[in-house]
């Protein structure tokens, strides 16, 4: 996915910017960069990648070798970026976060009038270019970002540095959340709460869907209001999240724990009687929802694993499956005396391909452990993502859910895909227990959709439920 950050300041702000978007690497571990501006220097940019190194570690050279009051970050699964662009509408810096549908045809569009790309990444155009472009089809920056959003099919949250003055954009239908932050003596603009809060800003306000905001030292002014639909993106709670952000006023950890409670009680209905030792999350995210399992069941919660983190990660973010697989078993750390001869329960914020759970299960198999139950905190996901780069695989075929479908039903299954999404239906109870036999373990049940959007607590019709329904 990727995140960004943004402050404008009576004061010098590289710190800011350093550790406001350093607070963003769980969003992405491709690139990362920063523009910086000040009256006398100008717009000072550097980009790195940071597959390999953390953010903070690259860039800690421009805490001393940059200055200004202004600047923006950004963390990246995808393009290089924040770029800087010049063009009629003066020179400005620009960072994205979303996912463009239709690039080929927009593409098209540009080279029939002579339009030209060189912010290559690889052999592909990049997004945040291509975004530009688009800007720059206008006579204002507003109208511009305006322009891109609605000529893009998919989603487009924009963060631009003209100077002084930052205009930030969030997506048409709100998939993902940008918060502004308020100090004495400037302003911040933020993917995360919590970014901001650390370096000394308090909550001043959301931006609704398709917001458009101009930012400067002194305050902001709305140059397009909110508008009332909203499709933002579940997995911000159930995943992305950063355990102490918060999107719509309800804070992640809090849901999380709503989330495992709710799993527990399902269980309960059910008639699940298991004796179960131990309740477990899959680091990190799958621990708070097993904590709200735990605390609802009245079951023990234990870490009969630990995730080492320093070095390693994301796994599921490396292109080749193979050194996914690895990084996944190198990462876990076992405590062999909470799994040995245990029945253990562990919870996952998702299962999407599959291939990890079922990694994951034959280590504690293999470290002795007598019973491995698996919850799921989301509901069968059906279909990839097509608003956000979720994951780097967007091939529907490969989620393990449609997987198994195909082989009960043949292709003759992508007409019940409604009632496989049911786990109170018979097709959906036939493929929960495929994949149960499929993973090698003692049971396996899904969260409900009634229940992942209960735990978040907000209007339903607000919250982005594609993957799991195919509804927009």
């Amino acid at each position: 996915m990727g995140g960004f950050f943004g402050v404008t300041a009576k004061r010098d702000v590289v710190t800011d910017i350093f550790f406001g978007t350093d607070y963003h690497s769980h969003l992405g571990t491709s690139r990362g960069g920063m523009v910086i501006y000040s009256p006398k220097e100008g717009f000072q940019r550097a980009i790195h990648n940071i597959e390999n190194t953390p953010f903070r570690t690259k860039f800690e050279h421009a805490v001393t070798e940059m200055s200004g009051n202004a600047g923006i970050g950004c963390i990246s699964d995808n393009d290089p970026q924040p770029l800087t662009i010049r063009s009629h509408l003066g020179t400005y810096a620009v960072t994205t976060v979303g996912r463009i549908n239709n690039e080929a045809e927009l593409v098209d569009r540009i080279f029939k009038t002579g339009g030209r790309f060189l912010a290559m990444s690889g052999d592909k155009i990049n997004q945040t270019e291509l975004v530009a472009y688009l800007i720059d089809e206008m006579d204002s920056i507003p109208d511009g970002i305006r322009h891109a959003q609605e000529s893009i099919d998919g989603s487009m949250s924009i963060l631009v540095l003209t100077g002084d003055e930052l205009y930030a954009a969030r997506d048409l239908m709100g998939r993902i959340p940008i918060l502004i932050g308020k100090s004495e003596d400037g302003m911040a603009v933020s993917f995360e709460s919590f970014a901001y809060q650390k370096v000394g800003y308090v909550d001043h306000k959301n931006l609704g869907p398709g917001e458009v905001v101009r930012i400067t030292p002194d305050g902001l002014e709305v140059l397009f209001p909110s508008r009332e639909q909203m499709k933002i993106c579940a997995f911000l709670w159930t995943y992305y999240g950063y355990p102490n952000s918060h999107y719509e006023g309800v804070t992640v950890e809090s849901m999380r724990y709503a989330c495992g409670r709710i799993l527990a009680e399902n269980d309960r209905k059910k008639g699940f009687a298991k004796e179960i030792d131990f309740v477990a999350g899959v680091p990190d995210s799958g621990t708070p929802h097993a904590i709200g399992y735990a605390n609802k069941s009245g079951i023990q919660f234990a870490r009969p694993f630990i995730k080492y983190t320093p070095t390693w990660p994301r796994s599921f973010l490396p292109g080749s499956q193979k050194v996914r697989s690895l990084v996944a078993k190198m990462k876990l750390v076992p405590v062999g005396e909470l799994i040995q001869d245990k029945r253990l329960l562990f919870i996952d914020d998702s299962i999407v391909r599959g291939t990890q759970m079922r990694e994951t299960v034959e280590f504690l198999q293999t470290w002795g452990a007598k019973e491995v139950h698996v919850r799921s905190a989301c509901p069968p996901i059906m279909y990839s993502c097509k608003y956000l780069n979720f994951s780097r695989n967007t091939d529907d075929a490969d989620l393990i859910a449609r997987r198994t479908i195909r082989e009960l039903e043949g292709s003759g299954g992508e007409a019940y895909l409604a009632e496989y999404a049911d786990g109170t239906s018979a097709r959906g109870q036939a493929m929960v227990d495929a994949i149960c036999q499929k993973l090698r373990i003692s049971s396996f049940d899904y969260q409900t959709l009634d229940g992942l959007t209960q735990s978040i607590g907000i209007d339903p019709c607000k919250i982005c439920t594609y993957c799991w329904t195919g509804k927009e």
